[in-house]
């Protein structure tokens, strides 16, 4: 007699959910970081798109003057831009729900919080997302902490500026480096794709996950960049050429970031006003004195009805008025 044991599936809803949110199997790895990345990431691209192209003009500044950002606003493709949340608001958290109407709301710039925030949370659970598949795949964490640099980049930019100059409505920058290293490397990659498919399918085709062979000819790019710049600016050593594309970048975006919120709070070395003195408290003019009035000037010029003049450039007594 044979006694034929099925296995009752036992694994309930929420099991089967948490099976294939973990599952490296699936196309797109989810994850738990994904689960709020998505959704996060959804509205903020969302938002940007609406607002790039239907936005009403923002006062920036908190005088009065709306400034135009998109597209039906009479702006083009190069001048449209999501305008900043305006310096009446401060650093208020002023989501819809805080002004008196949806006109009140993006007339202060509503829109660009909310950008801002989300995507700010989006990125960081996507750096999390990729350290989450690397581990379920046993591999080392280094592409979590490469991206570390531009997730610090972008938060000091976006949220520690802001912070330390107490407005969303100023700071903006940009971070060409490893972006720059990041195209060259993955263009010569793809250039020099080593074939192992036919004619009728793709390149990619050809690599298996893990394998130990090498997918692209580092002599060939070593040769092409080469000749692009000049020999020694290339890389014929496979592991020297990755470990300066994973240092240079990541190292000198990390240091942009902490340069960036450093200075949110003016602590930079030429941000001062006749700080050399003497021995007895006497001024010793020096050339950083000419830059920082300079600087004051093109302060002031600069959305006149927005600054007022600094102090020391006011300082002179005001004429009394008799009569």
């Amino acid at each position: 007699m044979t006694a034929i044991l099925e296995r009752r599936e036992s694994t309930s809803l929420w099991g089967r959910f948490c099976n294939w949110i973990t599952s490296t199997e699936n196309r797109l790895y989810i994850g738990w970081f994904g689960v709020l990345m998505i959704p996060t990431l959804l509205t903020a691209t969302s938002v940007f798109i609406i607002a790039f192209i239907a936005a009403p003009p923002v006062d920036i500044d908190g005088i009065r003057e709306p400034v135009s950002g998109s597209l039906l606003y009479g702006n083009n493709i190069i001048s449209g831009a999501i305008i900043p949340t305006s310096a009446a608001i401060g650093l208020h958290f002023y989501p819809i729900w805080e002004a008196a109407s949806v006109d009140e709301w993006l007339y202060n710039g509503g829109p660009y919080e909310l950008i801002v925030l989300h995507f700010l949370l989006g990125v960081a659970c996507y750096m999390g997302r990729e350290w989450e598949l690397s581990f379920r795949l046993g591999m080392r964490p280094w592409i979590a902490v490469a991206y570390s640099a531009p997730v610090a980049a972008a938060t000091a930019v976006f949220l520690i500026y802001p912070i330390g100059q107490g407005s969303f409505s100023d700071g903006v920058a940009g971070v060409f480096g490893g972006s720059l290293f990041s195209a060259m490397h993955g263009s010569l990659v793809t250039s020099s794709l080593i074939r192992e498919t036919t004619e009728n399918e793709s390149a990619n085709e050809g690599y298996r996950f893990g394998q130990e062979e090498e997918t692209y000819n580092i002599v060939a790019a070593h040769g092409c960049f080469g000749r692009l710049i000049f020999q020694y600016a290339s890389f014929n050593n496979s592991r020297s050429l990755h470990f300066f594309l994973a240092a240079w970048p990541v190292v000198g975006i990390w240091f942009t970031a902490l340069g960036i919120s450093t200075m949110a709070f003016n602590l930079n070395g030429f941000n001062f006003n006749q700080s050399v003195v003497d021995s007895q408290g006497r001024v010793i003019n020096t050339w950083a004195d000419i830059i920082n009035r300079a600087n004051l000037g093109m302060e002031v010029m600069h959305e006149r009805n927005a600054h007022n003049f600094p102090l020391d450039l006011a300082a002179a007594e005001v004429p009394s008025i008799e009569g």
